[in-house]
């Protein structure tokens, strides 16, 4: 339970007992004074349910109000993430086809030295 709800039973209660105290000493009759204090609670109890729908209702706003903003985060998240996942990609697609030009330049290099070296020999 909130400090706050607490604080707000507390002069309820506070403000139940008081009223009470302060019919009980009026000079009223009894089924005057029990009418009194009846209408009294019954209009404390109506009040307090009041505001414990009220904070219901702020609660259940609160929480969507956490879920939406959750989700606009997670979705932001994925978002970059995706994008590093594309320029992650492309880094290795780049790092690949360099590495294949770098073979097929290195593997054609060892042929034509093996070419010219093979033509020296059979020329000598």
């Amino acid at each position: 339970m909130k400090d706050q709800t607490k604080i707000i039973a507390a002069l309820l209660v506070g403000a139940a007992a008081g009223a009470a105290i302060g019919l009980l000493l009026a000079p009223e009759s009894g089924s005057e004074l029990r009418e009194d204090i009846a209408d009294y609670v019954n209009d404390l109890i109506d009040k307090t349910k009041d505001k414990a729908q009220g904070t219901a209702e702020d609660l259940k706003e609160y929480g969507s109000n956490l879920v939406d903003k959750a989700k606009t985060k997670f979705n932001g998240v994925a978002s970059t993430l995706s994008d590093y996942k594309d320029e992650a990609q492309d880094k290795f697609d780049d790092a690949k086809s360099y590495a294949n030009q770098s073979y097929d330049s290195a593997k054609s290099a060892v042929k034509n030295e093996a070419n010219d070296l093979n033509s020296s020999i059979q020329n000598a």
